[in-house]
């Protein structure tokens, strides 16, 4: 087999060029949705329009979003609509993220515990990257755990909308750090072995995964660290 041929356990063969191809288009993109998630967080901070967006109609409305959304992207992914469509999804995302900044940018520190967040999901980022180029083995096995996880953490985050447990959101947190982590790293081997040969399907993955990282990362700091006047 030549040197720029990839044999890989999905079912078939990727070229090095594809791999490649495919993670470049992925990062730009990644790095290009930042920039809509940034948009809606500020319209969100600056209007104040998610504030009333608490409890059930809060989860409402962004379980019904996202999902309808990601069911879009999934479905034009291979279509000149598909890119749009997903900078619209994280101008979503970005907006419903507002209500958490705001409160955040109440405390004291505020600034500081959303830049920390910030370089802290950078960083986990940074780390599961690396990783995914060092790990030789398969990492496919995972993908079902990480699924079971995901869905017990969001029911776990469903219950504790309603029971409003600090400890609870503490622990559903760090919990959300940590599957999000892996999901990172599952997802960029993925890309790496030839296993996802999408680059909208790619980016939406890894979203997720540094949006849910970020998320829970500024939760936790605000729990422990938030300093008020």
């Amino acid at each position: 087999m030549s040197d720029n041929v990839f044999s890989y356990g999905y079912g078939g063969v990727a070229s090095v060029e594809q791999r490649n191809k495919v993670m470049r288009n992925t990062y730009w993109l990644l790095a290009l949705s930042l920039l809509p998630t940034v948009a809606g967080a500020w319209l969100g901070v600056a209007t104040g329009i998610t504030a009333s967006l608490g409890g059930g109609l809060g989860l409402i409305v962004f379980l019904g979003g996202a999902f309808g959304f990601m069911f879009a992207i999934e479905k034009f992914k291979n279509s000149a609509a598909g890119v749009p469509i997903l900078l619209a999804f994280t101008f979503f995302m970005g907006l419903m993220l507002s209500r958490m900044i705001a409160m955040v940018l109440g405390f004291k520190n505020g600034s500081e515990l959303i830049m920390t967040a910030f370089g802290g999901t950078a960083g986990v980022f940074f780390v599961m990257a690396s990783l995914a180029t060092v790990i030789k083995r398969s990492l496919e096995g995972m993908g079902k755990w990480l699924m079971v996880g995901a869905v017990v953490l969001m029911v776990g985050a469903i219950i504790n909308v309603f029971v409003g447990s600090s400890a609870g959101m503490m622990a559903i947190s760090v919990l959300a750090i940590g599957i999000f982590s892996l999901f990172m790293l599952y997802d960029l081997k993925r890309i790496v072995d030839g296993g996802e040969t999408n680059y909208i399907s790619a980016t939406l993955g890894l979203y997720m995964s540094l949006f849910n990282v970020f998320q829970s990362l500024l939760a936790l700091l605000g729990l422990m660290g938030g300093e008020r006047d």
